[in-house]
């Protein structure tokens, strides 16, 4: 069934969400095991070859579907059986088009960012799970579509917890950069069989031009969007793992990979349900307003303290970990990567709902003068203060995404402020608190007992200041998980 209202929508969200986050809370949980036993085992240059060969991949993944795959998700009407195969047909004549190429000159490629063996076979997975990943799209189409985050979870579970069990088995052992290979192709495998188990879908190909031409007239800007996404963010790690050593590429791959990790946990995961709920409701002006309210309020709830955690408690952390004075010389860059997730919680949710209103030549706007800001102040910081200056530029034109909120009030009246104010208020009182306290830190237990205040600090001033907020939306929640 395709038409929900916004009691249903709002509901299957809910369970979405709770779906992405709690029911994954075991491979979250083993995906930041995972990351810590490697910067323990890893030098800072073996990390930064993990952190150059995946933005090269990421960089492919971009040419997969020329936004085929979002235009089906944010269609109003029921996608046909010639839609789906139109789709997964232009999508392999391109992944094809780009892994074939890629394979030729993988040699060339490796000599040119000085890997060795390892890092070439590490290269070599990569492509392959790049392909693998391209054969699931349509049956993941499928369950975004229909809003069956229960079912879409189940995948992402199995994938990543072999993908992590496997990187800390054998980053244990020894393997080095060898534990990504190997990980990386038990996810490719693990995710394909268990995509097509969860839902079904008998591959096909064809080709309808006018089917072709009418998904691409939203999926070209999308993936405009998406192509400068690339070259703001995955082609400039490219760019920096050739001008910098790949120790200090390691140093920003470790300061990036946990000031962004609340985003990855919360953030996408809400953002992956709100999309296709949004383009749901674009009929529905007043549940629009209630969708974009409500994503910030619940991204901003859990980013804006995660964020002052970050900041204050990293160099502790750093400090008390056994292994881990090697990381030292990234606490700066983890401060403006952590204060960049605090404004990119913000427009992210806005830009996902211009997007979901097929607004997606503004969003394109956007991210050309993102694209240009990263590429002129990154260079330029690079040479005033080394490797730091790619998480300052990174912040510096995270601020100019504030803009994003003044365009998107004028397709929806919403309130910026409410939803996100008393977190930015109680979060700020929870840093006041730290830098008056955390002298108290000498040890792990200190560590966490500063950690455990900080938070009750925290949500106490939210139940003061937010309290009839607070419990109407877990009541909400709580009752749409139950029913």
């Amino acid at each position: 069934m395709e038409e929900f209202d916004l009691d249903i929508i709002a509901r299957k969200s809910i369970k979405g969400v709770f779906a992405l986050v709690s029911r994954t809370f075991l491979i979250q949980v083993l995906g930041i095991v995972a990351s810590f036993i490697l910067t323990v085992f890893l030098d800072p240059a073996s990390y930064g070859v993990f952190f150059v060969v995946s933005a090269i991949i990421i960089f492919l993944n971009y040419f997969q579907d020329i936004g085929l795959a979002a235009a089906l998700i944010q269609k109003k009407d029921p996608i046909t059986r010639e839609e789906l195969t139109t789709t997964f047909t232009a999508q392999q004549v391109l992944v094809l088009s780009a892994v074939i190429p890629t394979l030729i000159f993988s040699k060339q490629i490796a000599s040119f960012y000085g890997l060795n063996q390892d890092g070439y076979m590490l290269f070599i997975a990569l492509v392959f799970s790049f392909f693998l990943s391209s054969l699931r799209t349509i049956p993941t189409i499928l369950l975004e579509r229909n809003l069956n985050f229960n079912k879409l979870v189940i995948p992402q579970i199995l994938e990543n917890i072999f993908y992590n069990v496997a990187l800390i088995i054998f980053a244990v052992m020894g393997f080095g950069i060898n534990s990504f290979t190997i990980a990386v192709v038990l996810r490719g495998i693990v995710g394909l069989i268990s995509t097509y188990l969860v839902q079904p879908w008998k591959i096909g190909f064809s080709f309808s031009r006018p089917t072709f031409r009418r998904l691409i007239s939203y999926g070209i800007p999308f993936q405009a969007n998406s192509l400068l996404a690339l070259v703001k963010d995955d082609l400039l790690i490219i760019y920096i793992g050739k001008v910098l050593p790949l120790s200090q590429v390691g140093y920003i791959g470790f300061a990036q990979k946990w000031a962004f990790l609340p985003l990855r946990l919360i953030m996408d995961n809400v953002i992956k349900i709100t999309f296709p709920s949004m383009s749901r409701l674009q009929h529905d002006e007043n549940g629009l307003r209630v969708a974009i309210e409500k994503s910030l309020f619940m991204i901003s709830f859990f980013i804006f303290p995660a964020a002052v955690g970050l900041i204050m408690f990293s160099s502790s952390l750093i400090t008390l970990i056994p292994r881990y004075e090697k990381w030292e010389p990234t606490v700066l860059a983890l401060t403006f990567f952590a204060l960049n997730s605090v404004f990119s919680s913000i427009s992210t949710p806005l830009t996902n709902f211009l997007n979901a209103i097929g607004k997606v030549k503004i969003t394109l706007i956007f991210m050309v003068i993102w694209t240009a800001l990263t590429w002129i102040l990154t260079p330029l910081f690079i040479f005033l203060y080394g490797f730091n200056g790619v998480a300052l530029a990174s912040f510096v034109v995270s601020i100019s995404s504030i803009f994003v909120i003044v365009v998107a009030r004028r397709y929806v009246k919403f309130s910026f402020v409410r939803p996100v104010a008393r977190q930015f208020a109680a979060a700020i009182v929870m840093l006041v608190f730290i830098l008056l306290t955390r002298n108290i830190i000498t040890s792990f237990s200190t560590l966490f007992l500063e950690m455990a205040f900080s938070g009750i600090i925290y949500l106490g001033v939210l139940m003061v200041i937010a309290r009839n907020d607070l419990l109407k939306t877990s009541r909400f929640v709580f009752e749409s998980i139950r029913k």
